[in-house]
């Protein structure tokens, strides 16, 4: 089972102030909260760890078939932090890896039981006007979209 979540960063900035007064403290825990103020690009830290906690919920609403998504339940950790960025969900004391990938563009994370399984998902990305029409023949394990964005991983 894999978990894809993609975020369009231009589009993020016009839609979601993030810095508004109580935003962060509906989302992220303590230490959250700190890899955002402590971060050299705070907005790109915001939506990593949205992303992260994004793909990881989608395998864990699969297996569990609950529809909660409650943000600060789903607690975030990084393992390493360089071209991929290796981190953990914690979703109800079950672990979730992911690797996330994160350009000017857009940040992509996805995620699965074992971290020696991240090597193996298959992940296309399209930007408008690019999207195949008929991408769910394709038989993705996990899609996600957002603004110009199509993430497809298998």
């Amino acid at each position: 089972m894999v978990g894809n979540d993609i975020v369009d960063l231009n589009l993020a900035k016009i839609q979601s102030n993030w810095q508004r007064k109580g935003y962060l403290d509906k989302i992220f825990n303590s230490n959250e909260k700190l890899l955002v103020s402590s971060a050299e690009d705070p907005d790109v830290m915001v939506w990593l760890l949205w992303s992260m906690k994004e793909a990881a919920y989608k395998i864990h609403n699969r297996k569990t078939g609950i529809r909660e998504y409650a943000p600060k339940k789903l607690a975030c950790s990084m393992l390493q932090k360089t071209d991929l960025t290796l981190g953990i969900v914690n979703i109800d004391e079950v672990m979730y890896f992911t690797k996330s990938s994160i350009n000017s563009a857009y940040v992509h994370s996805i995620s699965s039981f074992t971290p020696h399984q991240l090597d193996e998902i298959k992940i296309s990305i399209y930007e408008l006007p690019n999207h195949p029409s008929n991408y769910r023949e394709t038989k993705p394990g996990c899609i996600s979209h957002h603004g110009k964005y199509l993430a497809l991983a298998y």
